[in-house]
């Protein structure tokens, strides 16, 4: 089945293009080193520009791998240059039971 996660990413200043960029390709970034599964991933834009995306992790072990694979690291320090994570406690359309947010079009999907 996988471990569904949702995660928050708030762009930094004048980065807004290339977190957005980032995000694009992230799952599919992930799917080539075999960590997510084939589950189309989702994402949206806040109305404070925030984005949120979820996807779905192939396990547990999977999330454990992606911390000492090269190449996740890489991708994952490009994110860190690029914005600041937070929580969907935080974002206002998570407030709402039917969250609604810009959809962004991701790779591979």
């Amino acid at each position: 089945m996988g471990i569904l996660v949702i995660v928050v990413y708030r762009p930094k200043f004048g980065k807004a293009e290339v977190l957005e960029s980032l995000v694009r390709r992230h799952r599919s970034d992930l799917e080539k080193e075999g960590l997510v599964t084939s589950s189309p991933a989702l994402a949206g834009r806040a109305a404070d520009g925030a984005i949120v995306e979820a996807f779905v992790w192939k396990s547990q072990a999977a999330i454990d791998a992606a911390h000492s694979n090269p190449a996740v690291a890489a991708l994952w320090e490009e994110f860190a240059e690029a914005c600041d994570y937070d929580v969907i406690a935080n974002v206002a359309e998570a407030a709402q039971v039917f969250s609604p947010f810009d959809a962004i079009e991701l790779d591979g999907a």
